[in-house]
């Protein structure tokens, strides 16, 4: 099992974008992003703070990509 680079939200969006997903809304730092399959999931991109382990698995379930995919993304 691979460990999860520290991301900032921008690099977690920026890679979700390499794997087809697109910004729908932005509602204050939260970017909404969805695929065109339906798979959907929000990232928090606040200025200088990275994404927890817990909340960085959470999303990467709802996209429905494993560790391995993930890291190919980056």
């Amino acid at each position: 099992m691979t460990s999860l680079p520290n991301l900032t939200g921008r690099e977690l969006v920026a890679a979700l974008k390499k794997a087809g997903f697109e910004v729908l809304r932005i509602k204050g730092s939260h970017h909404f992003l969805r695929r065109a399959d339906g798979r959907s999931t929000v990232v928090p991109v606040h200025s200088g703070e990275t994404i927890g382990p817990g909340l960085l698995t959470k999303i990467l379930r709802d996209c429905d990509l494993d560790r391995e995919q993930f890291q190919k993304l980056l």
